[in-house]
């Protein structure tokens, strides 16, 4: 693969400041193309917890790079993009996380990554769509649950156990979007492909999929697997790496509407920008960050390689 003068700069740029690019795998390709490492949310986080690296870029939505500072306090944490927010985050304010606690004093709160620090901060456990049943089932069998925000990953976790779970009313925008008239149009075009799925996509649509698991879950299945075509139930942007791991085999999205758009604001001149300025940075209030980071620190306790 053939390197941009604007790509090599940057990586030129990431070695002379001893920083490392974090990039989510819904991001545009010539991004995922110059990554130090590229992920899911669960991976990003562990790999950030990790990273030598005195500086971190993530090239993501708002919520993750939040999830690197409260991780790594003593590194600096550039977002290129602030203002790349992630409307699932947005269905939740801490008023309304507060009001439920206390309808709910008894509940264990367990909030969804994709979230904002002060949410994480009222929460006692984090978990990703990679961990969210296995964080689920670390819970106590009595506890009852109220699960945020995501309210169709929630739904899709209980199917799975008998632990009683309280799903907020969140989605994903992009993947509350996908229909089962449109899953079914597409089989319709490609009868022997595979359907897989996210579990942010509603109810009706999982009922549909073949499998239904985390991004990095379905880049797995479909290397895994000897099917040779595939209909792909989530953000576009797997795709890019997606087909750079599966060159013989066809991979048709779901919509073609499946796109998220701040997940694409972040460009190479917007890194390039904030690699030479050292800006913008991420800043949490030491108390918030503090609070948030136990939520973190319990869900990545559980989810690191024994």
């Amino acid at each position: 693969m053939t390197l941009s003068p604007l790509q090599n700069e940057i990586i030129d740029l990431l070695r002379r400041k001893n920083a490392i690019l974090l990039v989510h795998y819904y991001q545009r390709a010539e991004v995922q193309e110059i990554a130090d490492f590229l992920g899911d949310s669960l991976a990003l986080c562990l790999e950030a917890s990790k990273t030598q690296a005195e500086v971190i870029v993530f090239a993501g939505v708002h919520f993750m790079a939040e999830s690197a500072a409260i991780l790594c306090p003593d590194k600096t944490v550039l977002i290129p993009r602030p203002d790349a927010g992630c409307p699932l985050a947005d269905t939740i304010t801490p008023e309304a996380l507060q009001k439920a606690k206390a309808d709910h004093p008894a509940a264990t709160v367990v909030t969804y990554i994709n979230s904002t620090a002060e949410i994480k901060s009222l929460s006692d456990i984090c978990c990703t769509s990679a961990n969210a049943r296995h964080i689920v089932e670390s819970i106590p069998m009595e506890k009852e649950i109220l699960m945020v925000p995501d309210g169709n990953l929630a739904r899709y976790t209980a199917r799975f156990t008998e632990r009683p779970i309280i799903p907020w009313g969140g989605s994903c925008p992009v993947h509350q979007a996908l229909t089962p008239n449109e899953v079914r149009t597409r089989k319709n075009a490609y009868p022997d492909a595979l359907f897989i799925a996210h579990p942010e996509c509603r109810p009706e649509v999982l009922d549909m999929a073949d499998f239904v698991g985390s991004t990095a879950a379905m880049l797995r299945y479909v290397q895994q697997s000897d099917r040779p075509a595939f209909i792909v139930g989530t953000e576009v942007g797997i795709l890019v790496r997606m087909q750079k791991d599966n060159p013989g085999k066809l991979l048709v999205p779901a919509a073609d509407h499946l796109v998220c758009e701040t997940m694409k604001y972040t460009t190479l001149e917007d890194i390039h920008a904030a690699l030479l300025n050292m800006k913008p940075v991420v800043a949490i209030a030491e108390e918030k960050r503090l609070a948030a980071l136990a939520s973190l620190k319990r869900m990545l306790s559980l989810s690191e390689p024994k």
